[in-house]
C-alpha cells in the first residue's frame, strides 16, 4: 500500500477510473432520469472531491465506498417508496368520480374526513401543476368532509380559509375546494403518499434527510406564526413528504386557530381539547385557554425528539387510552415535577394546584434521548420547556447549530 506521503502519485489512473465507474452506476440507480453522460459528469465531480479531501489511500477508498453506499441506499429507498405507493388499497376495481376528479380510491381517514387519491386532468390548480405546460394527469388528494356533523374545533371550511391565506413553500398547497352531494365539502391537495411518521417507522429517514424535513417544518411554522396562526396538531404524521429528499409540508389545518378567520374561538377562550395525545403541551393539560403559538413549539420539540432517537419512540407517553393524567405523569417523571420557580405561568392556570403530584427529579436530557448527539439534545431541550414563553421560536430554532452543522 502506498505511504501517506506519496499515495496520490502511486494511485494508478485505472484505479480512479474504476471508482468513477462504480459511482456512475450508483448515481444512475438513484437518478434514473439522468443521461449516462450526466451521470458520468456527476461521478467525476464526486470522485474528484473525495480524492482532494482524502488524507491517505485508505481514506480515499473509504470515502468513495461510503458515497456509493449512500447512493445505493437512496436508490433502495426510492424503490421501496414507489412499491408502497402502488399498494394503495382500492375499495373497488375502478374507483369512483368525485366532482371532476376521476378514479378516486380510498387512501386514509380521520375523525371527520376521508381522504381519497384521485386523478386531475388539467393544469388549472396553481403553480403545483407548472402553468404553461401541456395538460396531463396528476395525482391529487381529496379530503372529503361533512361540515354539519363536525364538532369544534374541527372545521373544514375554516381550514380552507386558513390555507388560502397561508400560501408558503412548506405549507401544503390547497388546489381546489367544492361542494359534493349537498352536505359534503371537499378540499383538494397535491397527493403525497408518505408522511414523516410512516417513514420513521419504516426506517427510511437518514440524519441528512431528517434535517431537511425538520427545517421545512420549522419554516412552515415561522410563516404561520408570523400571522398569529396556531396549527394545534403538530406531529410527524402531519408532515407530508413529497419525495425521499423532500420537500416536506405542514398539513392538516382542520383544528388550526387564526385570529382573522370567522368561526374561530376568542383569543382568551380557546378550546383546550386540541392536539394529539403525547404531543400536547402542559399548559393545555392544566386548562390554559389563552395559549399562543408556543403551543406548536412544544409539539415540534417532541417531533424532533422522535426523529433523532434511534427506534423513534415518542418523548412522552399518554398510555393506551390517551389519558391526560398518564401524560402528566410521563412529563413529570422525565422533566421533573415543576414548581412555580420552574414554571411561573402555572400560577395562573385554572387547573394548577388542584391535585398533589409525586415529586420527581428531572432526568438528564441525554438519558431522555439515548443515542442522540449533543446538537440534537440541545435543540429539543430549547423547545420542550414547561414555561411556554421560554421555548425557542421557530425562527430561532432554524438558526440552531443542529441545522448548520
Amino acid at each position: 500500500m502506498a505511504s501517506t506521503s506519496n499515495w496520490r502519485s502511486d494511485l494508478a489512473f485505472s484505479a480512479r477510473l474504476s471508482e468513477v465507474t462504480r459511482i456512475t452506476t450508483a448515481f444512475q440507480s438513484c437518478n434514473p432520469s439522468v443521461s449516462a453522460v450526466e451521470a458520468g459528469t456527476a461521478a467525476v465531480a464526486i470522485e474528484t472531491k473525495k480524492y482532494d479531501e482524502a488524507q491517505s489511500l485508505a481514506d480515499y477508498e473509504r470515502k468513495c465506498r461510503e458515497k456509493i453506499e449512500e447512493l445505493l441506499q437512496r436508490a433502495l429507498t426510492q424503490v421501496k417508496l414507489e412499491k408502497e405507493d402502488d399498494a394503495v388499497p382500492l375499495p373497488s376495481p375502478t374507483g369512483i368520480d368525485i366532482g371532476t376528479y376521476k378514479n378516486a380510491v380510498y387512501h386514509r381517514e380521520g375523525l371527520y374526513s376521508v381522504v381519497y387519491r384521485a386523478t386531475a386532468l388539467d393544469d388549472s390548480h396553481g403553480n403545483y401543476f407548472s402553468p404553461g405546460t401541456p395538460p396531463r394527469s396528476r395525482l391529487v388528494a381529496l379530503k372529503v368532509t361533512t361540515p354539519p356533523v363536525m364538532q369544534p374545533p374541527h372545521d373544514s371550511r375554516r381550514e380552507a380559509k386558513i390555507l388560502e391565506s397561508s400560501k408558503s413553500d412548506h405549507i401544503i398547497p390547497l388546489l381546489d375546494t367544492f361542494r359534493q352531494d349537498g352536505d359534503h365539502f371537499v378540499l383538494v391537495f397535491p397527493f403525497m403518499a408518505f408522511d414523516l411518521h410512516q417513514m420513521l417507522q419504516d426506517q427510511l429517514v437518514s440524519k441528512h434527510q431528517a434535517k431537511h424535513y425538520l427545517r421545512d417544518l420549522l419554516s412552515g411554522l415561522v410563516f404561520i406564526h408570523s400571522h398569529n396562526i396556531i396549527h394545534r396538531d403538530i406531529k410527524p404524521s402531519n408532515i407530508l413528504i413529497k419525495s425521499v429528499d423532500g420537500p416536506a409540508y405542514l398539513s392538516d389545518f382542520g383544528i388550526a386557530w387564526s385570529p382573522s378567520t370567522s368561526g374561530t374561538e376568542r383569543a382568551d377562550s380557546k378550546i383546550t381539547d386540541v392536539g394529539t395525545t403525547c404531543y400536547r403541551p402542559p399548559e393545555l393539560l392544566f386548562g390554559n385557554k389563552q395559549y399562543g403559538c408556543s403551543l406548536d413549539l412544544w409539539a415540534a420539540g417532541c417531533t424532533v425528539a422522535e426523529v433523532v432517537v434511534p427506534g423513534h419512540p415518542t418523548l412522552f407517553d399518554s398510555g393506551e387510552l390517551g389519558s391526560d393524567l398518564a401524560l402528566i405523569q410521563s412529563m413529570f417523571s422525565k422533566l421533573g415535577t415543576p414548581n412555580l420557580t420552574v414554571w411561573p405561568e402555572a400560577a395562573n392556570l385554572p387547573d394548577w394546584g388542584k391535585m398533589q403530584f409525586r415529586e420527581y427529579p428531572p432526568q438528564p436530557w441525554h438519558a431522555l434521548l439515548p443515542g442522540a448527539i449533543d446538537l440534537d439534545v440541545g435543540l429539543v431541550s430549547e423547545l420542550v420547556k414547561y414555561e411556554s414563553g421560554a421555548r425557542m421560536t421557530a425562527a430561532k430554532a432554524l438558526e440552531h447549530p443542529y441545522f448548520v452543522q
